[in-house]
């Protein structure tokens, strides 16, 4: 969008300038005049280059809950996002508070001005902040939204740092085995063709790989990349992801860490979006968008239907069978008591416990499993080497 540079003459006769980035030259006009300023001059930036990169979650919450903090104390919102763009260590969300402020100004609400930013607030923050400046509970809602995102953020993390371990244990034994092949294991070959003996299997089967490598190692990188972005593009289609999603539920132990993180995050986004006074439809809308699996979206769009045809939640849930009967039967009690978000919170504070549980089982398991991968595949090698030299000091006895 075009930045414009403006010189406009307030009722009280002194000049203001500033930037604001708008489609056209007719739509500042239009804004300042909303805002009672009489136009001196307007000039159309140049186009400048992004600066601070993307706005962090963490970013996100403290500015979250700085504002839900200012607004409670009484502070007018314009002065509140005034503040926080100043004070803002990001320069990013520095930008993007400031073009806030200044949609404020110009007579949109906060939700509105909000929507126009959607790397840095997602639908759900959007429609909380609507429904909290509809119900005069802004300061409530903003408080909420950011306990929810360190909740929801530490669940992400927790699930992205199983994957670590396993990552980094993968990745050294990568560069052993290329280590082994292309460095080490020549030098046993050459030994071994000097003495001119023939050679186990193992040890030949070693020695190809080696010679392989050596010579077509481009060949084994592009095949790699090749498979990456053949995988990326299959997930990015829509079967491809209904698939891909479905047969990462159903791996052992990692499926059941991604199906109660999966829980956890749709149970507590609709208990949130719920009890800020947001609609049932509209709740499962943004909640399926943020599910993060297919086939849990898939289902919760299910339930959306559902719930518009007058039927309940839990009926499509259960029929889904992503979902664990305690969920099902929780939430339909809760539909029964009319504390439906109540009830969700509970179950997500449990699948939070469940999900530490399941992330610990997963490391627990895979500590040895990784041993004995690499003691297999290291160690074999290894052994495969060693096991001329063996014949050599049989036949020298």
């Amino acid at each position: 969008m075009p930045t414009f540079t403006y010189t406009a003459r307030a009722l009280n006769g002194d000049l203001k300038s500033a930037t604001i980035d708008a489609p056209n030259r007719d739509d500042v006009v239009a804004q300042l005049r909303r805002q009672r300023l009489n136009v001196v001059k307007i000039d159309e930036a140049a186009p400048k280059k992004k600066k601070g990169g993307k706005i962090s979650m963490r970013d996100i919450v403290i500015f979250t809950r700085q504002f839900s903090t200012m607004i409670n104390a009484g502070l007018p919102l314009v002065q509140a996002l005034d503040i926080l763009a100043t004070q803002s260590e990001s320069a990013a969300l520095k930008d993007v508070t400031r073009q806030v402020v200044f949609d404020v100004e110009s007579g949109n609400t906060v939700a509105d001005a909000l929507r126009k930013h959607p790397k840095a607030f997602s639908d759900l923050y959007v429609n909380m902040v609507a429904a909290g400046e509809a119900g005069g509970i802004l300061d409530t809602i903003l408080m909420r939204l950011a306990v929810f995102m360190e909740k929801n953020d530490a669940l992400v993390r927790k699930v992205k740092g199983a994957m670590i371990y396993p990552g980094v244990i993968m990745s050294v034994a990568a560069i052993a085995i290329t280590v082994l092949l292309i460095f080490v294991i020549p030098t046993f070959e050459k030994m071994f063709a000097s003495v001119n003996m023939a050679l186990p299997l193992p040890t030949r089967i070693v020695i190809g790989m080696s010679r392989f490598l050596q010579h077509y190692w481009w060949l084994v990188l592009a095949a790699m990349a090749g498979a990456v972005v053949m995988l990326k593009r299959y997930y990015a289609t829509p079967d491809g992801k209904l698939k891909i999603d479905r047969m990462a539920l159903k791996m052992p132990v990692l499926g059941d860490v991604l199906r109660k993180s999966a829980v956890s995050r749709f149970t507590r986004t609709l208990g949130t979006l719920i009890s800020s006074g947001v609609s049932i439809l509209e709740g499962l809308e943004i909640t399926a968008k943020t599910a993060g699996n297919r086939v849990i979206q898939d289902a919760i769009m299910e339930s959306r239907a559902s719930i518009a045809g007058g039927e309940t939640i839990s009926a499509p849930l259960k029929k889904s069978a992503v979902f664990p009967p305690m969920v099902i039967s929780m939430i339909a009690v809760g539909e029964q008591t009319g504390g439906l978000d109540e009830m969700l919170g509970k179950i997500a504070d449990f699948y939070d416990e469940e999900v530490d549980a399941a992330v610990s089982g997963l490391l627990a398991l895979m500590e040895p499993l990784m041993i004995v991968f690499l003691g297999v595949v290291v160690g074999g090698m290894v052994v495969s080497m060693y096991l001329p030299i063996f014949d050599m000091v049989n036949a020298a006895g």
